[in-house]
């Protein structure tokens, strides 16, 4: 589902909103904290210009009324004319409430920074757990890792670091445009007049820098793709010798990258280096203006030392507030990025969802499935398997042998039209996910292992599962001897990837797990293709004899594998070619006696050097233009359009 079609569950800011939950009162104390300390470092400028005007100068003190009270009863000017010290008490004494304020802001930003990015991930993860396969099939692992890193980092620091200074900025343009303006008009209009500028500026190079972020951020995931894929199947790269075009392709792709970030640097240079000239000529003129000013005696001179001190208090958060405009360029596109995780659509139950007894037959009826639009993997399938029996399908590479087992487990849903799949009379898709999958075990052809300890792989369903039962289930895959070998047999770390294991003992430790987890369905998904024709042999026995109550269905090439089962299915190119008993398909003489002679007899009178598969698929043809005759020359203006496989 691309992120223009899915339906939004999240706008921007409320999504912040919702991964804020549980840390807001930390921001809030934050704010709090800031708003004091920027009231108190307001108040000195103010002292200090009351100090050179009226303590060392001869004016009346231009203070509120409580401020001049408290002054007199400390015995006015004089006294503090004598005792300067005194005022220099009070500057340092706000100035360490200043600090501890501070300190506070910085710690509570700090604590409700780093729970922000405990929710952002724990959220993200959680909502990455629910989404359906196919999601995952859609979006590369290199770009969902880096937005659930460099974006959730990104999107943390501008929160922390931009919007809790919001309230601070604002505060500090606010009183010392006010302060400014109350002493002189004139210079606090040309001190106010680089804002608007600034702010048209910054409005200009926001969607820009923005533009050139989001193909940067886009591009950064490009990169991490290409190091997560290398990375993972270093094995192939070595073993093809890929290392030097692997690396001209990530070079390649990281000289474009590096180009990009290049590019917005420019801009940004650009960005800063206006706003450095913008202000330089607003300190200039205010300089200017003031001195002006105070020689002719319109300006005090504590007045023009207090719109000096002010004037710096508005630089800085005139230029943070652009900067902040800039960033939130930049979150904004990490925003996104997320809110595009966030807004993909989870696996869902229908209402009434039922939990059905699992042991019941298994009807595939009519169905038809494509990975891609009008480009189906499976055509018009139908058949039933009976509960308690073993079903094996044999079938060339693509046939959709595993597609139906996908479409079985609902890793893919078939969609309406398409045919149904049942277990007993209930539709699939009326089942509970999570029930139908803990109810079916499943065993791929190249099966995943953590990299955690043998036994914790094998017991992954159930973290208390006695080691008995761990070793029940090794001893049913014919791994126990394989793993006891090992000088730390079950706590043996397997590794990233099962490297610590040979591709057998991979199959057999995943069909292990798969035991443990007793389900009512086991698929075994070519699991044993890596494993010798005697160990095969070996683990079909056991599972014949431990798993007489569960239904088993075995997709597998070598037919030897399929030989014991109640029944086989033959597929080819996504239809049914042959069904029947192992018996009955030897006896009709057809693909699967031709795979069977070829794989165990391999004699030169009997070998077959086409494929079994073209052949039937051929004959099938000829068979259908026959009836197309017949039904033309018997008047029939129309001709079956689907022409079974051969009757079993």
């Amino acid at each position: 589902m691309t992120k223009d079609t899915q339906k939004e569950r999240f706008t921007r800011w409320g999504m912040v909103k919702y991964f804020m939950h549980g840390c807001t009162r930390f921001f809030i104390f934050s704010i709090v904290a800031s708003f004091l300390v920027t009231i108190l470092e307001m108040l000195i400028p103010q002292i200090i210009r009351s100090t050179v005007d009226s303590i060392i100068g001869d004016k009346p003190f231009s203070l509120p009324a409580a401020a001049v009270s408290w002054i007199d009863r400390m015995g006015g000017a004089p006294f503090f004319r004598t005792h300067l010290w005194v005022i220099a008490v009070i500057i340092i004494v706000m100035a360490l409430f200043v600090a501890l304020f501070r300190y506070a802001t910085n710690q509570f930003n700090n604590v409700a920074a780093e729970k922000l990015q405990q929710s952002m991930r724990d959220k993200l993860f959680a909502h990455l757990q629910e989404l359906p396969f196919r999601w995952y099939m859609q979006n590369k692992t290199g770009d969902i890792m880096q937005r659930c890193t460099s974006d959730v980092e990104r999107v943390r620091i501008f929160i922390a670091e931009q919007m809790v200074s919001v309230v601070r900025i604002v505060i500090m343009m606010i009183l010392s445009l006010f302060f400014m303006f109350s002493m002189d008009a004139r210079l606090g209009a040309a001190a106010a007049a680089t804002i608007p500028v600034i702010m048209a500026y910054s409005g200009f190079f926001f969607s820009r820098i923005g533009r050139h972020f989001k193909e940067c951020d886009d591009n950064e995931g490009v990169l991490s793709t290409i190091a997560q894929e290398n990375l993972t199947g270093v094995r192939v790269v070595r073993a093809f010798g890929r290392e030097d075009y692997e690396r001209k392709r990530f070079e390649k792709q990281n000289v474009y990258y590096t180009g990009l970030w290049v590019d917005l640097m420019k801009l940004m240079s650009y960005f800063w280096g206006a706003g450095d000239l913008i202000t330089g000529i607003q300190v200039v003129l205010v300089l200017t203006m003031g001195s002006v000013f105070c020689v002719h005696g319109s300006l005090t001179t504590g007045e023009f030392i207090a719109f000096l001190s002010y004037n710096g208090m508005l630089i800085w958060p005139v230029r943070q507030l652009g900067r902040m405009i800039s960033e939130m360029s930049k979150a904004g596109v990490s925003i996104d990025r997320i809110r595009y995780i966030m807004n993909s659509p989870v696996e869902e139950d229908v209402p009434d969802a039922k939990e059905p007894d699992m042991h019941q037959d298994i009807h595939f009826d009519h169905v038809t499935f494509g990975y891609e639009e009008n480009v189906p993997v499976v055509k018009d399938v139908s058949f039933t398997v009976k509960a308690g029996t073993t079903f094996g399908i044999l079938g060339s590479t693509g046939s959709g042998k595993s597609t139906l087992m996908h479409l079985l487990d609902r890793l893919y849903d078939l969609p309406e039209g398409s045919g149904t799949i049942r277990i007993g009379d209930t539709d699939i898709r009326d089942i509970k996910a999570k029930y139908l999958r803990s109810n079916i075990g499943m065993v791929l052809q190249e099966p995943y292992l953590f990299s955690r300890t043998i036994g914790e792989n094998i017991s992954i369903t159930d973290r208390s599962m006695p080691m008995s039962d761990i070793r029940t289930a090794a001893r049913l895959a014919s791994v126990d001897d394989a793993i006891t070998g090992f000088k730390n047999g079950y706590d043996t770390m397997v590794g990233e990837r099962g490297v610590t294991l040979s591709g057998g003992q991979k199959q057999r430790t995943a069909i292990a797990r798969m035991l443990t987890q007793k389900a009512p369905i086991m698929v075994f998904d070519d699991s044993l293709s890596a494993v010798d024709a005697e160990t095969d042999a070996k683990i079909r026995s056991a599972l014949n004899r431990h798993l007489k109550d569960s239904t088993v269905i075995l997709i597998a090439h070598r037919v030897t594998t399929l030989m014991n089962a109640d029944q086989i299915m033959v597929m080819d190119k996504g239809k049914i070619v042959e069904m029947g008993t192992p018996d009955q398909l030897m006896a009709k003489g057809g693909v699967y006696k031709r795979i069977y002679d070829m794989q165990l007899t391999m004699s030169e009178e009997d070998e077959f050097t086409g494929n079994p598969f073209e052949e039937v698929e051929a004959e099938n043809e000829a068979a259908a233009a026959g009836r197309n005759e017949a039904g033309c020359a018997s008047g029939n203006s129309t001709a079956t359009a689907t022409v079974p496989a051969k009757e079993v």
